[in-house]
């Protein structure tokens, strides 16, 4: 596979790095299949037992079923550059959306806030809902959340 075309965003290089080195359980700078398929997950690439193996064959060059950390960052940047960005938006609306309304309620937000160790107040969290609730509902659905990441 050639050099990482384009340009990752420092953010993630770190991501892809820290996934590497979360999932590489014995240090031993390679990751095996099941590390492997789990550090893809955790980036978001669902894949399946047969593409994972794929990946280990295409890059293994020492019959050790194992992916080094040089192959690791190759292939991920790749498929990190190649993601559609509106996917990701709605993929990252997902992670708010825990409990599949299609919206983002206080409630989903104060999860959301609460596990990124943000003390927000109600009150804090109600103004962010209000200040991008273009249908007047008190919570945020897919396209105003779409239009949140994309405005310049």
């Amino acid at each position: 596979m050639s050099a990482v075309k384009g340009e990752l965003l420092n953010e993630q290089k770190q991501e892809i790095k820290e996934a590497f080195t979360l999932f590489d359980m014995n240090n031993d700078g390679c990751l095996d299949y099941h590390e492997l398929k789990v550090a893809l997950k955790a980036l978001g690439f669902d894949m399946s037992k047969r593409q994972v193996l794929d990946i280990i064959h295409e890059f293994d060059t020492d019959g050790r079923n194992l992916i080094n950390y040089d192959d690791f960052y190759r292939y991920v940047g790749e498929k990190i550059l190649q993601r559609d960005p509106l996917d990701e938006i709605k993929r990252a609306f997902k992670l708010f959306d825990d409990d599949n309304t299609g919206k983002i309620s206080l409630r989903n937000l104060r999860r959301v806030a609460k596990e990124l160790g943000e003390n927000l107040s109600d009150d804090e969290l109600r103004a962010m809902i209000d200040e991008f609730d273009l249908d007047d509902d008190g919570e945020i659905n897919e396209q105003e959340f779409i239009n949140i990441c994309v405005e310049n």
